[in-house]
C-alpha cells in the first residue's frame, strides 16, 4: 500500500506539472517559447541580507560594527541573492551561478524569451520566486518577491538582475509582460547588476510591482505567468503600460 500511494503520488504530481506547462502555453501561444514552472521558497522567519541590514544601520545613523577582518573585505563579493534561505554565503561573480545550482537548486533556462510561471500565489508574505536565465552569452537572475511593504498589504515586486558588473548590465534591456482575459501589463528596463542590492531595488520601487487584486486579474487558479525578453540595448527606459 505504501508503494502504491508513493507511485501515486508522483503520477499526481507529474500530471499537475504538465497541467501547468500546459496553461502557461496556452497564455502565452508563440511558438518556441520556453516555459518554466517555479515553485516558492517561503519563510516565516524573514531574515535580511547584509546589505539590507547595513543600508537600514546607515539611515539610522548607527555604523554597522567594525571588526579586524573587514578592513581587507573584497567590495566586488556579492552576497547570497536568496534572502529566504539565511544564506551566509558570499562569493565572487564567477561563482554565484554554481552556487545558486548547486546549494539552492535553483533552475536555469535557456533561450532569448520564456516564460517564468510561479505557483501557489496564495502563500503569505515572505515568499520568493527565483530562475536563472541564460542567453546571449550571459546569466540573469529573476527574482519575484511577495513582500509587505506596509502591514497587512503585502504586494508582488518582480526584477531581472545581471550576474555581471553593472557596466555590463547597461548593456542590456530586459521585459516583463503579463497577458491574460484581454489585459495586458508591461513593465521594461535595464536590469541591475547583482553586485548592487536586490532589496534596495525592491524598496525602491525600481520593478515590476502589483497589488494583490492586480495579480490576481493576471493569475490562474494561483499561478502567475511572466513572459521574459531580454534584447542588447543601449537605450534606458522603464515604462508600465496597461
Amino acid at each position: 500500500m505504501l508503494f502504491f500511494t508513493q507511485c501515486f503520488g508522483a503520477v499526481l504530481d507529474l500530471i499537475h506539472l504538465r497541467f501547468q506547462h500546459y496553461k502557461a502555453k496556452r497564455v502565452f501561444s508563440a511558438a518556441g517559447q520556453l516555459v518554466c514552472v517555479v515553485n516558492p521558497t517561503h519563510s516565516l522567519k524573514y531574515a535580511p541580507t547584509r546589505c539590507a541590514a547595513a543600508q537600514t544601520s546607515t539611515e539610522q545613523g548607527i555604523l554597522p560594527p567594525c571588526h579586524h577582518h573587514e578592513a581587507v573585505h573584497d567590495p566586488q563579493l556579492v552576497p547570497c541573492t536568496c534572502p529566504l534561505f539565511s544564506c551566509p554565503w558570499e562569493g565572487h561573480l564567477e561563482v554565484v551561478v554554481s552556487h545558486l545550482r548547486q546549494t539552492h537548486r535553483i533552475n536555469i533556462l535557456q533561450g532569448a524569451e520564456i516564460v517564468f510561471l510561479a505557483t501557489d500565489m496564495h502563500l503569505p508574505a515572505p515568499t520568493d520566486w527565483i530562475i536563472m536565465h541564460s542567453c546571449l552569452g550571459h546569466q540573469f537572475l529573476l527574482i519575484l518577491r511577495k513582500q509587505e511593504k506596509y502591514e497587512g498589504h503585502p504586494q508582488f515586486f518582480a526584477t531581472m538582475m545581471l550576474i555581471g558588473t553593472p557596466t555590463q548590465a547597461d548593456n542590456f534591456t530586459y521585459r516583463l509582460e503579463l497577458n491574460r482575459n484581454q489585459r495586458r501589463l508591461k513593465w521594461e528596463a535595464t536590469p541591475r547588476s547583482v553586485l548592487e542590492c536586490v532589496d534596495s531595488v525592491i524598496s525602491d520601487g525600481d520593478c515590476l510591482v502589483l497589488n494583490t487584486s492586480l495579480a490576481q486579474l493576471f493569475s490562474d487558479n494561483g499561478s502567475l505567468a511572466i513572459g521574459i525578453a531580454i534584447t542588447t540595448s543601449k537605450v534606458h527606459n522603464a515604462e508600465g503600460e496597461m
